[in-house]
């Protein structure tokens, strides 16, 4: 329906991308080589066949590979040059804006704090800011600059395999009840990365909440959650993509979240456990956050890999959602665990689902309008503005119908 071309020359956003979930297969096997971790294999062919397959048995197989990626990302070093390639990919497919999110806990080692954590991959994005915004295209040609911020996870639960930190932690909080343990996490994340994007001005743009749903509530976090709302800080959640639509209602309530993070289950009223009626509640919910804008960070490709009930891509609710009108954004969510890209994402929904010219322009405008960007709000403005001009520009280009201004709300 739409070239490949097409779709890679058009200006993107990826609003949900782990970083150790992204990298680069050549990059993992040589940081693994120099950091003596035991790879399955030790090429990419074979990482592909034994780990990063193109499809999973079921969520844990899908979550296996991250057992490798987090052990090579234990010091400045690999963080920074992991980040730096996963600006270079993103650029490479014409993704302008990126918000990379992963949890600092993770890769805390005994000399490599929080802080270090996050200025590591900082310093590997603005490398990337700052070659792209010396190249003729942005100077003279109307081409978007790089522009990036920083997703802090914490974790709705973890075990003794999640790290140092919350082996440290767990030892030191023995007997608490494990609920109270990992609120307590929470909570001491979001103290660190609120001081941390204060003092010294890190492009830390928001708070997320990630892992197991079933049995690991939201409200949990509340602590957490209430901090970083009170400092200003935008919430995104990890909800409704391993449970129902309660579990999006309870990140938005409890959780001050702005944006949701997969929301796949949402229609999924059979998932429902409230006393009324599960349809009028799922209508009711999904009116809702048409009405107030929350944004659904959807990821096609990682849940076709990891929910069963999708067996192609048109059981998945993203064409129901642009439907109804709803702000949805299409992203990565792990790069290199689903072997994929935002124009991959973008291909496949608009082959399955015969998007318009208007809803395409929506789909990706919403990612920059919604998007949590580092600076003022007449900046993103300012910048958001620019990317419409060269959308226009480059459907132009293509032949692509022109859209009227006000099509994209």
């Amino acid at each position: 329906m739409y070239s490949d071309a097409l779709l890679a020359a058009l200006p993107k956003t990826d609003l949900h991308c782990h970083l150790d979930g992204s990298l680069r297969l050549p990059t993992l096997i040589e940081l693994a080589k120099e950091r003596g971790v035991k790879l399955p294999s030790n090429t990419p062919e074979g990482l592909r066949e034994e780990v990063f397959k193109e499809t999973y048995r079921d969520l844990p197989d899908y979550l296996h590979g991250f057992a490798y990626t987090c052990a090579v990302l234990t010091d400045e070093e690999a963080l920074e040059r992991v980040a730096f390639e996963l600006g270079e990919d993103c650029l490479a497919e014409g993704v302008h804006y990126l918000e990379v999110r992963f949890a600092p806990q993770l890769h805390v080692r005994p000399g490599l704090g929080i802080e270090r954590v996050l200025a590591a991959v900082d310093r590997g994005l603005d490398r990337v800011r700052r070659q792209h915004e010396a190249t003729e295209g942005v100077k003279t040609g109307g081409v978007p600059p790089f522009r990036y911020g920083i997703i802090a996870c914490a974790m709705r639960m973890f075990t003794g395999g999640f790290g140092p930190y919350f082996k440290d932690l767990t030892r030191v909080l023995d007997g608490w009840p494990i609920s109270t343990v990992y609120g307590i996490a929470s909570l001491s994340l979001a103290r660190s990365v609120i001081d941390v994007r204060d003092r010294l001005g890190l492009p830390i743009v928001a708070f997320d909440l990630a892992g197991a749903e079933a049995g690991n509530p939201a409200s949990d976090h509340i602590e957490a959650y209430d901090l970083a709302h009170k400092n200003f800080m935008k919430k995104t959640v990890h909800a409704g993509e391993a449970y129902g639509p309660e579990s999006i209602f309870q990140a938005i309530t409890k959780l001050h979240a702005d944006r949701i993070g997969h929301g796949t289950h949402l229609y999924s009223a059979d998932r429902v456990q409230v006393e009324e009626d599960p349809h009028r509640y799922v209508r009711r919910l999904s009116e809702y956050i048409a009405d107030r804008r929350v944004t659904l960070e959807v990821c096609i490709t990682s849940n076709l890999q990891t929910m069963p009930e999708f067996r192609r891509v048109e059981d998945h609710p993203f064409g129901r959602m642009v439907r109804d009108r709803l702000s949805v954004t299409l992203c990565t969510d792990n790069r290199l665990m689903s072997g994929t890209t935002v124009s991959r994402e973008l291909k496949l929904a608009c082959d399955a689902f015969h998007l318009t010219p208007a809803e395409l322009r929506n789909v990706v405008l919403h990612g920059f309008k919604r998007s949590f960007y580092p600076g003022t709000y007449r900046e993103k403005r300012a910048y958001v503005r620019q990317v419409i001009d060269y959308y226009d520009k480059v459907t132009a280009k293509h032949g692509l119908p022109q859209v009227q201004r006000g099509d994209a709300p």
